[in-house]
């Protein structure tokens, strides 16, 4: 029975975080920047490209169990979550071009994923037309819902959006402790499985190279690339296991428990990193411009 309830709270997360996203999205705003093409660049070569084939990479050389391996490519193939915006203004971050990230990210998840997880994710019996299912009724259809909501019936968004996120933040929250309740037998299992290690390194790996190979890009910029590509959109990395049959537990903790807690400590981390450099940038910036008499 609370399995039942998690995997309702799983969409209930999914379909919350992408209404609330289309509410508050400006979707202007987010579309001027897909004309920088240098950050569309690098937003699609670290999301969509280097993330899966790290992922996939470190998966084959670190000696992991096959559900824990499962679970690590499925995080890699979903860049920016709903914390993102967050993690962004904690980092004194543009976030303007996070509208423009988040947009295009989860676009490109409900596209790419279901053809990624047939092909990257060994062990789990899904086709592309399974998991684009759930990619577009409970991703795309929500977002798109908000999205025009705001266009045509700005206030009523206005209005509803606080109450949508509030909602979706005390799910969250249950989901996250059904999944403790369920699966917490398992989360003891992953001691020894080098599975939250594995994470770790996947996300320093991608949030440090991210942000010092961003050549050319301002640094408010540049900590949006970076900490996206860190923040990962776990629902849709669930879903798959969801609807396949025989899924080990262990490789739903490692998704949903594990590449929940990683991802937020290693964004806590590198937003405090660049908060301090965007201050230094800032008070570079002072002292180069003249004073005025």
């Amino acid at each position: 029975m609370l399995e039942n309830i998690l995997k309702i709270t799983l969409v209930l997360f999914m379909v919350g975080n992408l209404l609330d996203l289309g509410l508050r999205l400006d979707l202007k705003v987010a579309l001027r920047g897909f004309r920088d093409f240098r950050f569309m660049g690098l937003t699609t070569l670290w999301g969509f490209i280097l993330c899966p084939a790290l992922g996939y990479l470190l998966a084959k050389v670190i000696p992991l169990e096959p559900p824990v391996a499962m679970g690590l490519i499925l995080i890699t193939l979903g860049p920016g979550g709903p914390m993102l915006p967050l993690m962004v203004d904690r980092a004194h971050g543009d976030l303007n071009y996070t509208a423009t990230f988040t947009l295009f990210t989860t676009l490109g998840t409900v596209i790419f994923l279901p053809i990624m997880v047939p092909l990257l994710v060994e062990g789990l019996t899904v086709t592309t037309a399974m998991v684009a299912k759930p990619m577009l009724m409970f991703i795309l259809l929500p977002m798109v819902i908000g999205v025009v909501m705001k266009l045509r019936r700005a206030s009523f968004a206005a209005a509803i959006q606080p109450f949508v996120n509030k909602a979706t933040k005390i799910d969250t929250l249950a989901m996250l402790l059904l999944v403790f309740g369920v699966y917490g037998k398992g989360m003891l299992g992953t001691v020894g499985t080098f599975a939250a290690g594995a994470q770790f390194l996947f996300l320093l790996i991608v949030t440090a190279g991210s942000y010092l190979l961003s050549f050319g890009m301002p640094e408010r910029q540049k900590s949006v690339l970076s900490i996206g590509v860190c923040c990962r959109q776990i629902g849709p990395a669930l879903a798959p296991l969801y609807i396949a049959p025989g899924v080990d537990p262990l490789a739903i903790v490692t998704t949903g428990a594990l590449g929940t807690i990683t991802p937020i400590i290693a964004m806590l981390i590198a937003a405090r990193i660049y908060a301090k450099r965007a201050g230094k940038t800032d008070a570079g910036d002072q002292a180069a411009t003249p004073s005025s008499t």
